[in-house]
């Protein structure tokens, strides 16, 4: 093989490679190589990457060629994430790299890594042909890095040339000098100090000498300060040849220095030290020597000072004199020492011996002083007796405390006791503490007692403790002298509760007896249920156990199954518990608790079962900080309550947590790979270990089907090299850096936050850059960027925002504006001589402004509290026992035929046409015939709306015994008039009848519909009744409409008048409540509705027939009308009569009687007074839509005889000759549109529940009618048919057909359902109320402005609300189950024979013939052209028809 760079041979050579075999490789083989010349033109390094377990490795091969071959000498691990290599690798251009390339990924390889040797012996053992010994630098490394390496011996390539040195002597002294050392070696020059010190050195066929400088010798002078150290054993027992001169105190390498022959040491035995003796007790306070015990204790010498003892108290240094005895005894004379607190009761003191000063004499057992306190932490009897005797403590009695004898002034009778007296015991013992206050009746419990004086030896209280009345038997290993016991109670008695703790020492005598303050309680643990209630197979789980009292007892076992679950900790009402790895695989397992020895119910069930299972990572990859972002998927999840995540790289372990979303996922935030932010670290790394942390289950510590892999960690530039970017507002921050985007597979990427000050900002992101729309700030602001487990500031960004004006420009204004100023000044000095002038007129207008201000300030004020108390007072004046509902004939016509009282079909025929009539409804019953007379009048032009709506109400009149051939033809109609619209591109409008639900819908309104309707009509008539109604115009104070509100302030008082009950004037009077302002007909209508409150209006008697007299005693009376000769006439205006005009004052007794005539009050034209009553008492009796009435000029002409007009509370506007007064009223008119709110607000709950009942399929028990279902499902059936998936379309048919035509007609004319009379104002609120729901039905948007109509602005909120009643009204209807044409046919047949006999068929038949005759050609050329007319011959029927009424009539 030659040395250069190899390259591979093609698949097929054109002949066979020549060479040597160097090495023979295994079954791994090799996938790419590379070759480069070594030293000496010699091929030193060969390259391989093999491809084993997945990783690719890096081989270094050594070939010297033949005859030693190669060898193998290192492995490198280069690729982990399992990448395959390709066969493209070559060297970098100074050899020192080696390229190697997989599909994603170049990484640049070092030929070598010396560096990881560390001795001669392992660089050159290596076999690494590039590396060597560096002996200056004591270092492996190529020789191009080594200084100097050309010298000799400065460079070893082979172990041959490794250097040893040995020292002769191998220690000397730093004091010594001129003492020649020997290095016997190879080669070489060290230091051998290393601490700097120069010598001459010189090397002699590998030995070697010098000569070391000289040091002088250091005397040890320091202070004697704790800790006091061995000074001679320290010396003479040290490794080196060192001598202690005992009289200087020196530690030196020459003996012949120290002063005496006698002061030379060199062993330890003969060094000066302290003997251990007794341990030295001293007292706090008493005066005591101290004598010690030591060896070779040096006699002072002359001019040298004596013995000294040191020692230090709390920081506090004491000497005290000494006397040294002979070498073997010194004694410290008397002294008395003392330590601060009371705390401390024993404290042991340093100390020393010292002579001269401060010679320290050794102290290797390093003694200490004891000073104590007998009365330190000793406060009772016990305490202080069980003291250690050594102490010679007792408890002085008479003084109360601990102290020596000595100190104890007692008297006899209350002796001094110590532990050694005969019997002694310590009275009043006292309980301060119980820590187990509660336990089950079974016993078992350990009760610690902890107190004061509880004996001195566990016998005195073996046998008297009791517990709330049960023996407790007291434990000797627990039991700690005088302060603690610790007992076990026995089972308790039935009926025991709770109960002190009683306490005898010895004898039950009251000085040797305690009991507790505290209650023991017996209570029974209960357990009710366990979260969780399952867990893994392997255990860990920490499982709650809920329950009653299971903090009670001192002990607690839990069973799951036959496994102990290890106890946690626990509450009065929890225990927690880790369960145990199942020992019987999976299932569920009993729950035993124990309390002590009560052994609580089992039943509660805890299941093991699969250990959870990770089965994928999304996704597999990281940055080095972590914490983005992981997505586990697996099975049984959710059975891991404390899940987390784990990596393990270079042997550091790294956890992140993670959440539990469901059984099957987990959200977890990626481990860090680094304890730290490493920006710098630029290569993929793949942790050693992976996997997860899930209570006890090993399997998945090691998670091994993953190739999570980490990416180096972004990192970013400054913004500026000052750290602060300028920026205008606006403009962006760019942010560069690198690693912004990991090569991940499929393009994922890192979610970056990037925070200016505290506001976050939009952020792009690319390879390089992150670009950061700032918001709207100005300022400098800190920039943050947070991605991961990353938080870095580039720096700040300081936003300034560019001047708008220049500095020319701030002068120009300013100039511009003095002048101005000055113009201003003139102007206002000419403006105040003119206002001068105007000051009586300003004044004038300023007094006006205040009065109109005032009046809109109590109108406003006024209509609030209206508004706050007309619904409490509605809701209880609200009281009707009945309703009174009209029977299905009078509803049938009202609907049909409004308007008309006395309708033809009503009637029997009064013509002999029955014969041909019979013929005709032959006819009508053909479907043929109907659907082409229908069709041929639609078309004709002179059919007008009023036409079609007769001629329709007229066939279900002479159908009512055919329902349901009746709505068949319907259908028909309907489909054909859909299909019509299409064709011309418009949506249809239904505008027929409808057949099917006339009847249905009756009944509906009976049962479910009427009662809020009818409550509706109340609510609005009794509330226009409390405030002033004008009988002319109609306006009233409450209105619902703003064409009829009264917009003036009217002064008015309610009264209450007592009327006769006219069927019996001995009864009691009935109360009526009446406005003052009223006119004699609204007083006698009010009248009438409270004395007839239960009666149907029809069959009340009328105002107009009825005089209303003021009774004034028994005698006189007085009969009021609306005009008499007292009515005030002022110019051309006449004013009718009201309770004020006559002076009737509250609680007047009145009556009404049959309408007379009396000479009192009548005028002398009584027919115009009784032509102008009628005139105006007309209006309140219309039974028909009152439209014309909305008008607010009046309904009363002028009489044209007298020339006068006539007026109730406000005159007609339209004439100017109003006064001043009138003209201010109307210009503050507007104000008075808050009385709408005000009325709207009283009746608002009467809508809601009418329109909630309408909107609502099921409602007061009542089921939706069959005829809206039906309907309802052909309308879908046709917009399927035509592919009409508009919703709108589909809502606005459905709302035609029933809403807008049935319910909004009902809303406007409730005397079309129930027996009432409708007047003008209630009919402008109901008017509101349907103009309301037909806007609820539109699915059209209506955006309302400052000029929209007041009516719509009232119910603008509420429309929203009620919109989404009727979408939810036509779903339910939808979900409905569908009705057949079989039940619905049964249905309408069962209402034809209810029906059938209703009106008369043969009327209604002759009503509809008029329109035959009146088209007869066109019907009969329609007949002709139509095929199965033909067929069937109707054409020539028709003709026979029309003779045959000719002859009979």
């Amino acid at each position: 093989i030659q040395c250069k760079l190899f390259v591979y041979p093609p698949p097929f050579p054109l002949h066979s490679p020549q060479g040597h075999k160097l090495l023979t490789f295994g079954r791994d083989g090799i996938s790419s190589t590379a070759a480069a010349p070594g030293r000496d033109g010699i091929c030193h390094s060969l390259g391989r990457f093999s491809c084993r377990s997945s990783e690719l490795s890096f081989g270094g091969i050594r070939a010297d060629g033949p005859p030693h071959g190669g060898i193998q000498y290192e492995m490198v691990t280069v690729f982990k994430d399992g990448s395959p290599v390709l066969r493209d690798m070559a060297f970098s251009i100074d050899q020192k790299y080696l390229y190697v390339m997989s599909e994603r990924q170049v990484s640049r390889v070092p030929v070598e890594s010396c560096e990881q040797y560390t001795t001669c012996g392992e660089c050159l053992s290596s076999g690494d042909p590039h590396c060597g010994w560096c002996t200056l630098h004591h270092m492996c490394s190529p020789r191009d890095s080594c200084e100097r390496a050309d010298e000799p011996y400065r460079f070893a390539g082979s172990i041959s040339q490794c250097m040893s040195v040995t020292v002769q002597p191998s220690s000397i002294s730093v004091s010594e000098h001129s003492l020649p050392v020997g290095a016997a070696g190879k080669r070489g020059g060290v230091d051998p100090t290393g601490r700097g010190i120069s010598s001459a050195f010189q090397v002699r066929s590998g030995q070697s000498a010098c000569l070391l400088p000289y040091r002088p010798p250091k005397v040890i002078t320091s202070s004697v300060t704790p800790p006091f150290s061995p000074r001679c054993l320290s010396c003479v027992n040290s490794a080196f040849r060192c001598h202690w001169c005992k009289y200087r105190n020196l530690c030196t390498h020459d003996p012949t220095t120290c002063s005496f022959q006698e002061g030379r040491i060199n062993v330890s035995e003969d060094c000066p030290q302290l003997f251990p003796t007794e341990e030295i007790l001293i007292p706090v306070g008493e005066v005591k020597p101290i004598t010690l015990k030591a060896r070779n204790l040096p006699q002072p010498q002359s001019g040298q000072r004596g013995y000294e003892c040191v020692l230090s108290i709390q920081g506090v240094i004491h000497r005290v004199p000494a006397l040294r005895f002979n070498s073997s005894s010194v004694q410290c004379q008397n002294s008395s020492y003392l330590y601060d607190g009371m705390d401390i009761s024993n404290l042991a003191v340093d100390f020393a011996v010292v002579w001269n000063g401060n010679f320290v004499i050794d102290n290797p057992e390093d003694l200490k002083v004891h000073l104590y306190k007998c009365a330190a932490q000793r406060e009772s009897c016990g305490l202080c007796l069980k003291a250690d005797p050594k102490f010679e403590c007792g408890w002085c009695s008479g003084e109360a405390k601990c102290t020596l004898r000595p100190h104890c002034s007692s008297p006899s009778a209350q002796p001094w006791l110590d532990w050694s007296s005969r019997n002694v015991k310590c009275s009043n013992p006292r309980i301060t503490e119980i820590l187990t206050v509660s336990g089950p009746p079974e016993g078992g419990t350990r009760v610690t007692i902890r107190g004061v004086n509880l004996g001195l030896d566990f016998s005195e209280i073996a046998h008297g403790v009791q517990v709330a009345g049960v023996q407790c038997t007291p434990l000797p290993e627990q039991y700690v002298v005088a302060e603690q016991i610790v007992c076990e109670m026995g089972q308790a008695l039935p009926g025991i509760s709770s109960g002190p703790v009683l306490l005898c020492i010895g004898e039950c005598k009251p000085e040797f007896t305690a009991k507790s303050t505290q209650q023991y309680m017996f209570v029974t643990p209960a357990v009710s249920f366990l979260n969780p209630s399952r867990g893994p197979e392997s255990g860990g789980t920490m499982v709650t156990i809920s329950g009653h009292y299971l903090g009670a007892g001192s002990r607690v076992s839990v069973l799951l199954g036959n496994q102990t679950c290890e106890f946690y900790g626990r509450s009065m009402n929890e225990i927690v518990c880790v369960s145990a790895p199942s020992a019987h695989g999976l299932g569920a397992v009993h729950v035993s608790v124990s309390v002590d020895r009560a052994q609580l119910e089992r039943t509660l069930l805890f299941e093991y079962i699969d250990d959870p299972k990770v089965q994928h990572i999304e996704p597999e990859w990281s940055i080095a900080s972590g914490y983005t972002p992981l997505t586990i998927t697996g099975s049984n999840l959710d059975v891991i309550q404390e899940p987390r995540i784990r990596v393990k790289y270079n042997g550091k372990e790294f956890v992140n947590v993670c959440k539990v979303v469901n059984a099957t996922a987990l959200a977890c935030l990626a481990p860090p790979l680094t304890p730290e932010y490493r920006p710098g670290l630029d290569a993929v790394e793949r942790p050693d270990e992976f996997g997860f942390i899930f209570n006890n289950v090993q399997s998945l510590l090691v998670y091994n089907d993953t190739k999570f892999i980490y990416y180096p960690n972004p990192t970013f530039e400054l913004l500026s090299p000052t750290g602060v970017l300028e920026q205008k507002p606006g403009s962006p921050i760019i942010l560069k850096g690198r690693n912004l985007c990991p090569p991940a597979p499929g393009g994922a990427k890192l979610n970056y936050t990037v925070l200016i000050g505290e506001t976050p900002c939009a952020v792009t992101i690319s390879e390089t850059q992150l670009l950061c729309e700032p918001p709207n700030l100005t300022g400098q602001h800190k920039v943050m960027v947070r991605v991961g487990g990353i938080i870095f500031s580039p720096g700040s960004v300081s936003i300034i925002s560019d001047s708008l004006l220049t500095l020319p420009a701030i002068v120009s204004i300013a100039a511009g504006g003095s002048l101005l100023l000055i113009i201003v000044i003139i102007v206002l000095i000419a403006y105040k001589r003119k206002s001068r002038e105007n000051d009586l007129t300003l004044k004038r207008l300023q007094m006006q402004m205040d009065n109109l201000e005032s009046r809109v300030a109590l109108e406003c004020k006024e209509a609030f509290a209206e508004l706050q108390t007309d619904i409490n007072e509605l809701t209880s004046d609200l009281d009707r026992s009945g309703i009174p509902y009209l029977d299905y004939r009078t509803y049938a016509m009202r609907v049909l035929f409004p308007g008309i009282e006395d309708h033809p079909v009503l009637r029997e025929l009064e013509q002999s046409v029955e014969k041909a009539l019979k013929l005709f409804a032959q006819l009508i019953n053909n479907k043929v015939f109907l659907l082409t007379f229908i069709r041929t009048l639609e078309l004709q032009r002179s059919f007008s709306m009023r036409d079609r709506g007769n001629v329709a109400s007229l066939i279900m009149t002479g159908l009512q015994g055919k329902l349901e051939y009746a709505t068949d033809v319907l259908k028909q109609l309907l489909s054909d008039l859909i299909e019509k619209n299409l064709e011309n591109k418009n949506h249809p409008k239904l505008l027929l009848r409808r057949p099917a639900v006339l009847e249905e819908m009756h009944l509906h309104l009976c049962e479910c519909a009427g009662e809020p309707l009818f409550m509706l009509y109340c609510a609005i008539k009794q509330q226009m009744e409390k405030g002033p109604i004008d009988a002319i115009t109609g306006e009233a104070r409450y209105s619902l409409s703003e064409d009829k509100l009264i917009r003036q302030q009217i002064e008015y008082k309610t009264l209450i008048l007592n009327c006769v009950n006219p069927d019996n004037e001995n009864s009691p009077e009935i109360p009526v409540k009446v406005l003052n302002c009223d006119t004699i007909t609204q007083v006698k209508e009010k009248i009438l509705d409270a004395v007839y409150k239960n009666v149907p209006y029809s069959q009340r008697p009328r105002a107009v027939d009825m005089d209303l007299e003021w009774r004034q005693g028994r005698i006189a009376r007085v009969v009021l009308q609306d005009e008499d000769i007292t009515t005030k006439i002022e110019g051309d205006w006449k004013r009718l009569n009201t309770l004020m005009h006559y002076q009737v004052s509250d609680r007047s007794v009145v009556a009404l009687v049959p309408k007379q005539t009396s000479s009192y009050n009548i005028p002398a034209s009584a027919s115009i007074s009784r032509t102008s009553i009628s005139r105006y008492d007309s209006t309140f009796r219309y039974t028909g839509s009152p439209d014309s009435l909305r008008s607010r000029a009046p309904m009363i002409t002028p009489d044209l005889e007298s020339g006068v007009k006539v007026w109730h509370l406000v005159k007609n506007h339209d004439h100017g000759d109003q006064k001043e007064g009138d003209r201010g009223s109307k210009m503050v008119s507007e104000i008075y549109l808050t009385r709408l709110l005000a009325t709207k607000g009283t009746l608002q709950k009467f809508v809601d529940d009418l329109f909630e009942t309408l909107f609502s399929t099921v409602h007061r028990g009542s089921a939706l009618p069959l005829a809206i279902k039906y309907m309802f499902d052909f309308l879908d059936e046709q917009a399927d048919k035509h592919g009409i998936h508009d919703t709108d379309v589909r809502h606005t048919w459905k709302s035609n057909c029933l809403p807008l035509r049935f319910w909004v007609n009902v809303i406007k004319n409730p005397q079309f359902v129930f027996d009432i009379h409708k007047g003008s104002i209630t009919d402008a609120c109901l008017s509101v109320v349907a103009q309301t729901f037909m806007d609820s039905c539109s699915t059209s948007e209506h955006r309302l402005g400052k000029d929209s109509p007041s009516n719509k602005l009232l119910y603008a909120k509420d429309i929203p609300s009620y919109k989404s009643w009727v979408e939810r009204y036509y779903a339910d209807i939808a979900k409905l189950p569908a009705i057949s044409d079989q039940d619905m046919n049964a249905y309408l047949a069962e209402q034809s024979r209810l029906h059938s006999v209703e009106f008369n068929m043969l009327s209604a038949l002759n009503e509809i013939y008029s329109y035959v005759s009146k088209y007869s050609e066109e019907l009969i050329g329609a007949l002709e052209q139509d095929e199965q007319a033909r067929r069937q011959r109707l054409a020539y029927k028709v003709e026979q028809l029309i003779g045959a009424m000719s002859i009979e009539s």
